[in-house]
């Protein structure tokens, strides 16, 4: 690994380079049987284990620079690591190996009346780039993924994570080396110059066939701006529930402050409460003095304030905003017409969900409600590939071509089509 600056003249070079070595192994692991591939990943498991007091030490010198930093608590607590998270990602990893392998699976298969038969066959998309901020789990969450799916990956984590971000790929690194896969299959960018990620966008001269940016509103902008190959999109999580009239009482009181406060800088802590106004007002009383009394920071519209004097006057920025905080927008709306109509509005199509007992409710909710994810009487904070028993996911994709919702194994992969005939010609 080089240090965490380059000169401006060498990142081309560097970046052409990393290119190169990553099509050249995408190859061979595009044909790696799936024993090979399961040994590298449980023997990446095993190396994460093993060096977890080293993970540890580089991601305190990353919170250390990051509270000098004056960061948000919430954006430290997801550049945080202990030992819980190692166990995370070395569960996930372990629980990839044990997923099916996509590569090869037959998706559809049928016979012309001329006695050609016809398969569309699961087949990896190449090498992917990888575009990530401050979460470090990523960088094992994202290498495992690819390589499950036959696909060579370039990380480049954000600079917040830098050492953190390192020591966990050199233990996907010695998996690779383990199972006699190329290491160039997993690489890492090892600088934080942001014009290596300009060079990464521009497809490193046909190259990279795919880029996944997971990160903010702003890092996903550019990258869409910019990139000259395709992109699964992951935008911002602004991410609604609504508690129907007809919900239970202790379930929605449960299930909301848990989608705002279990772990308030996930992209899928929910930002925005929404109350039917035929709803039962002690009950909204009681959820709102919940999400205060878990430490919350309600901004309500004048119902809510009626309700909660103490809560902060909502403004129409508060609709847009994805806070990554202990903070929540709540507002009345006129039953499930005025969720629908609000959610569509204001949505960035990541994750919604509805508290509700009343059958046609929860029907239209989850039919005209156009995003990734809809969940009925459930978290938002399920919206991740692990919680859909995908193993683990790069991001949630909230774009509508290719890949939609958790991008796990499947999504990493497209499909070719094989022909079988018996002589046939064409009249």
């Amino acid at each position: 690994m080089l240090d965490k600056t380059v000169s401006q003249a060498d990142i081309a070079a560097l970046m052409a380079d990393i290119g190169r070595r990553a099509k050249a192994a995408a190859r061979p692991l595009s044909i790696a049987l799936t024993d090979q591939k399961n040994a590298a990943l449980n023997a990446m498991a095993d190396a994460i284990s093993a060096r977890r007091q080293a993970i540890l030490a580089a991601n305190a010198l990353d919170v250390e620079a990051a509270l000098a930093s004056d960061m948000a608590a919430s954006f430290v607590d997801r550049l945080k690591l202990d030992d819980a998270r190692i166990g995370g990602m070395i569960d996930g990893i372990r629980a990839i190996a044990a997923l099916a392998d996509p590569v090869g699976d037959v998706i559809a298969e049928w016979d012309r009346p001329n006695g050609l038969r016809i398969e569309r066959v699961r087949t990896p998309l190449g090498v992917i780039g990888v575009i990530y901020e401050s979460r470090p789990n990523v960088t094992a969450d994202a290498g495992a993924l690819c390589l499950k799916a036959g696909n060579a990956v370039i990380l480049r984590g954000g600079s917040n994570s830098f050492h953190s971000s390192r020591a966990i790929h050199a233990c996907l690194v010695e998996g690779l080396e383990k199972a006699g896969l190329p290491a160039d299959a997993i690489q890492m960018i090892p600088v934080s110059d942001r014009a290596a990620v300009g060079e990464l966008l521009t497809g490193l001269g046909g190259a990279v066939d795919v880029i996944v940016p997971r990160g903010g509103k702003s890092l996903v902008a550019r990258v869409q701006a910019d990139a000259r190959v395709p992109v699964f999109a992951h935008l911002e999580g602004l991410c609604h529930i609504y508690v129907d009239k007809s919900a239970d009482p202790a379930m929605a009181r449960a299930i909301v402050v848990n989608a705002k406060m279990r772990r308030t800088g996930i992209c899928g802590a929910a930002e925005t409460l929404l109350l039917d106004s035929a709803m039962d007002r002690a009950l909204a009383a009681d959820i709102l003095a919940d999400l205060t009394a878990a430490g919350c920071e309600v901004h309500g519209d004048n119902a809510v304030i009626n309700l909660m004097p103490a809560a902060t006057p909502a403004t129409e920025d508060d609709w847009r905003t994805e806070y990554l905080d202990a903070i929540i927008a709540a507002r009345f709306v006129d039953g499930i017409d005025g969720a629908i109509d609000h959610i569509a509005q204001w949505s960035s199509s990541h994750t919604e969900a509805v508290i509700a007992e009343d059958p046609a409710v929860v029907e239209r909710f989850f039919t005209e409600v156009d995003s990734a994810i809809l969940l009925h009487n459930a978290s938002t904070q399920f919206a991740d590939g692990g919680e859909f028993g995908m193993g683990a996911e790069i991001g949630i994709a909230t774009g509508k071509m290719h890949a939609r919702g958790p991008v796990g194994v499947e999504q990493l992969t497209s499909f070719k089509y094989r022909v079988r005939g018996t002589g046939q010609i064409r009249p």
